[in-house]
């Protein structure tokens, strides 16, 4: 190979070195600046997002209106299932939302909370609106019937169960005791156990508040 074809030879392959070095910091600088604008959201409860379950309802209020979801647009649902003569998990968790509404100040009027009976048999409008407003009068109280409740169970993937008493109205209900957590959008977001406290709830809806 003659001189001068050797030199641009090597000028050549020097210019495709560059340019693919320029192209590959380009590629590394896109998915750096993407994984930098995403970070992911951590909650104290059980992440739920994306699931293809429990995405919405419809059932009567006890004023005997219909409630969706949709009804709660721009606010972070928290929903669960009980029944008012409950003895100690539905008054702790109804006393425990009354104390994150509180504690969020002027977004307390951004929280809804929803609860739906597992017994409908003795859960009137009239017992479950005393019910409800002797912990928080914004609190919507669900009706459902008996066959809607049997389709809940399904789509909450959640359990309740009656256990007979000594007589046949002084019968207990055994039923899950977990909160159903909704974005301002709708979309279902977190499972919250019993228990687990006023001051998580706190952080995950303000969490789910900020990005709502």
């Amino acid at each position: 190979m003659a001189p001068m074809d050797k030199r641009r030879f090597l000028q050549c392959i020097a210019a495709s070195v560059a340019g693919r070095a320029s192209a590959f910091a380009l590629v590394g600088a896109g998915i750096a600046g993407c994984s930098e604008s995403a970070p992911k959201q951590t909650f104290n409860a059980v992440d739920l997002t994306g699931a293809d379950y429990a995405k919405d309802f419809a059932l009567t209020d006890a004023d005997g209106r219909r409630r969706t979801l949709a009804d709660f647009k721009g606010k972070v649902v928290v929903l669960f299932f009980g029944y008012a003569q409950c003895p100690d998990v539905c008054p702790t968790t109804m006393t425990e939302m009354a104390q994150v509404k509180q504690q969020l100040g002027a977004d307390g009027d951004r929280l809804q909370v929803v609860f739906v009976t597992v017994d409908p048999e003795r859960d009137t409008p009239a017992v479950m609106k005393a019910y409800t407003q002797a912990f928080d009068p914004s609190i919507v109280a669900l009706i459902p019937t008996p066959a809607e409740l049997a389709a809940l169970s399904k789509d909450f993937k959640f359990y309740y169960k009656k256990v007979d008493g000594s007589t046949p109205t002084s019968y207990s209900m055994d039923h899950s005791a977990a909160s159903y957590v909704y974005d301002p959008a709708g979309r279902l977001r977190l499972y919250a156990r019993y228990g687990a406290g006023v001051a998580p709830m706190v952080a995950d809806v303000k969490t789910l508040l900020a990005t709502g």
